[in-house]
C-alpha cells in the first residue's frame, strides 16, 4: 500500500476512479475483460454489469472527489452519483462480536451491489473523516484519485512533483506574461 492509497473500501472507490487515465485516455473498464478484472481485483461479483454502468458510477465518484480537492466538478456528475447512491440497497449487519457494518442488501447483484459497497464506504468514511481525504487531482489533464494524508488535508494534486509543479509553472508563466503586457 502506498502513501496515496485510501484505507478500507475507500480503496476500491479509488481504484474504480483510477480505471481511467485521463492524460492518456486509457480506460481499463473499456477493455474486453475490464469489468471482470475490476471485479476480481476488488472482490465483487458483477455478472451482467456493463462497462458503461461502471463508467457512470466512476465519473460520478470523480465529480465528488474533484469537489473534495476544491475543483469545480462537471455539472451533472454529482447528480448522477446522488441518484445511484440513493438507489443503493443497504442493510446493517451485526457480526459475531456485536459490531455493526453496512452491507449490500441480500439478493443484490450487479451494479447495485458495487454501488451499495461504495455507499457503505462513503457512509463509514464520512463518519471517520476519511471520505473527505479521498480526492481527485486538481489538474484537468490528470484527475487521478489519491488519498490526502497531509496533516491539514489540503492537498490539491496527486503529486506535487508532477501535477503541482506543472500548475505552479503555468501560474508563473501567466504572471510573467501579464507583467510583460
Amino acid at each position: 500500500m502506498s502513501e496515496s492509497d485510501a484505507p478500507g473500501d475507500l480503496g476500491m472507490v479509488q481504484r474504480l476512479v483510477n480505471t481511467l487515465d485521463v492524460e492518456t485516455g486509457d480506460d481499463g473498464l473499456a477493455a474486453p475483460d475490464g469489468v471482470a478484472r475490476f471485479a476480481d481485483a476488488n472482490g465483487v461479483e458483477l455478472p451482467g454489469v456493463t462497462a458503461s454502468q461502471l463508467v457512470e458510477l466512476r465519473e460520478g465518484l470523480r465529480a465528488a472527489l474533484l469537489r473534495h480537492a476544491g475543483a469545480e466538478p462537471p455539472a451533472d456528475g454529482l447528480a448522477v452519483l446522488t441518484r445511484m447512491l440513493r438507489d443503493a440497497p443497504l442493510v446493517v449487519r451485526l457480526g459475531a462480536d456485536g459490531r455493526a457494518a453496512l452491507a449490500a442488501a441480500p439478493g443484490v447483484h450487479g451494479v447495485g451491489a458495487v454501488t451499495a459497497r461504495v455507499a457503505a464506504a462513503i457512509a463509514v468514511g464520512e463518519v471517520t473523516g476519511e471520505w473527505r481525504r479521498l480526492k481527485a487531482c486538481h489538474a484537468t489533464d490528470c484527475a487521478w484519485a489519491y488519498y490526502d494524508r497531509s496533516p491539514a488535508g489540503r492537498r490539491r494534486w496527486c503529486s506535487m512533483s508532477v501535477c503541482g509543479s506543472r500548475a505552479k509553472m503555468r501560474s508563473y508563466r501567466d504572471r510573467q506574461r501579464a507583467t510583460e503586457e
